[in-house]
C-alpha cells in the first residue's frame, strides 16, 4: 500500500446538502425549512431552554442554598503529613506543593492536629489549630502564622 493509494472507506465521505439552489435539486423553494413558522424565518430560532411558552424546567425546579462569592479556599493539612520533611526544614505552601502534599495553594494553608509529629520543623501557614501548634512546639519546632 502506498500513500497515493489511500482513500476513505465507501460511505465515509458525504456531500454537503446545498439548499436554496433551485427546485430541481430537491432542496429549493423553502430550503428544507418547511413553510411558515418561527424557524422558517431569517434569524428565527428559539433560545436555549425555551419550551414554547411552557414554564421552563430551570424555573420549575426549586432553588436551594446560597453560594458565597467571597468564600475563602483554605487547604487543610494534618500534622502527620509533615513527617515527610527532614528535621529543621521550613514548611510553607511552596514546599508542600513540591512534596505533593497539597495540590494547590488556594487562599491559604491551615495545619490541623490529627496525627503525631516527631521532628522539629519551622511551619509557616495562614492558620494553625491549637492542638497542631502544641504538637509542633512539643517536637522542638516553631510556628509562624502569616
Amino acid at each position: 500500500m502506498k500513500l497515493n493509494e489511500l482513500k476513505p472507506p465507501a460511505g465515509a465521505k458525504k456531500r454537503k446538502k446545498r439548499v436554496g439552489r433551485g427546485v430541481g435539486s430537491g432542496h429549493g423553494g423553502t430550503s428544507c425549512r418547511g413553510s411558515k413558522g418561527q424557524n422558517a424565518r431569517s434569524g428565527g430560532k428559539v433560545k436555549p431552554g425555551f419550551e414554547g411558552g411552557q414554564m421552563p424546567l430551570t424555573r420549575r425546579l426549586p432553588k436551594r442554598g446560597f453560594s458565597n462569592p467571597f468564600r475563602k479556599d483554605i487547604i487543610a493539612v494534618n500534622v502527620s503529613r509533615l513527617n515527610a520533611f527532614e528535621g529543621g526544614s521550613l514548611v510553607d505552601a511552596e514546599t508542600l506543593l513540591e512534596r505533593r502534599i497539597i495540590k494547590r495553594k488556594g487562599d491559604g494553608i491551615k495545619i490541623l492536629g490529627k496525627g503525631e509529629i516527631s521532628i522539629p520543623l519551622t511551619v509557616k501557614a495562614a492558620g494553625v489549630s491549637k492542638t497542631a501548634r502544641e504538637k509542633i512546639e512539643a517536637s522542638g519546632g516553631s510556628v509562624e502564622v502569616l
